[in-house]
């Protein structure tokens, strides 16, 4: 495990795909943490809003011919940051996995994850609100100081990175399937009303009928017909 940490940065993950690209030997395990960054980005080219004392950090993965489809990293980060958050908090709040890769605390979006790629190297970046959350006009934001105190953003990002790295064995030791049952049991309930707006712009009302077997939402549409949704932003009705 390495993590090197910069004071600020446009993006934690256009720096490691830069890095990657130019024929940096990053090695895998490596990771880079930002104080503040200004250029983040989410799902669909939407800005990723920083405070202080959150975390921003992006890590790697080397692909290799025998691991599963890459695309499955994206529900393998989800777990590892539930897993890493889910101890941390009292009960009886609700911490629930939305897919395909945001983390709700109460049904606010406290963290969410970003999954590229280049050449052989998968970079996954996350974004989690351990300090504060920011005001947007879509949706509502939550951050993990509003359950008690913040955790320390430098112990937060070796922690996770320890648990990122047990996920990782997991997913080349067994494959795709328990992590699929894992995340399922983390989410938002089968039968949850959702609402899709698809990458091409269009908008799809139905229920959660569980994950098909590459990791895409199945979504059950008002006639029974089950739609498979590969990319798209979903909002959980009632949530």
């Amino acid at each position: 495990m390495r993590i090197e940490t910069v004071g600020e940065t446009g993006s934690t993950n256009a720096d490691l795909l830069v890095r990657i690209e130019a024929g940096e030997r990053l090695h895998e395990g490596s990771w880079l943490v930002a104080d503040r960054q200004h250029a983040g980005r989410g799902r669909q080219g939407r800005p990723w809003l920083d405070a202080p004392g959150n975390f921003m950090g992006s890590t790697l993965v080397h692909l290799g011919p025998e691991d599963p489809p890459p695309h499955s990293l994206s529900l393998l980060a989800g777990l590892a940051l539930y897993e890493m958050v889910l101890p941390r908090l009292p009960e009886p709040l609700a911490l629930q996995l939305k897919w395909p890769n945001d983390l709700l605390l109460g049904g606010a979006k406290m963290a969410g994850i970003l999954l590229e790629r280049t050449g052989g190297s998968a970079v996954i970046g996350f974004g989690v609100n351990l300090a504060a959350a920011p005001n947007l006009p879509d949706r509502t934001a939550g951050h993990l100081a509003a359950t008690g105190p913040a955790p320390d953003r430098n112990g937060f990002a070796r922690d996770l990175a320890t648990i990122f790295d047990q996920e990782l064995i997991r997913w080349r030791e067994f494959g795709v399937e328990p992590i699929h049952a894992r995340w399922l049991a983390a989410a938002h309930p089968l039968g949850s009303a959702l609402v899709v707006h698809g990458g091409g712009g269009e908008w799809l009302t139905g229920s959660f009928a569980g994950l098909d077997d590459d990791g895409a939402l199945r979504l059950r549409l008002a006639g029974g017909e089950i739609r498979t949704v590969h990319a798209g932003d979903v909002t959980v009705e009632g949530g």
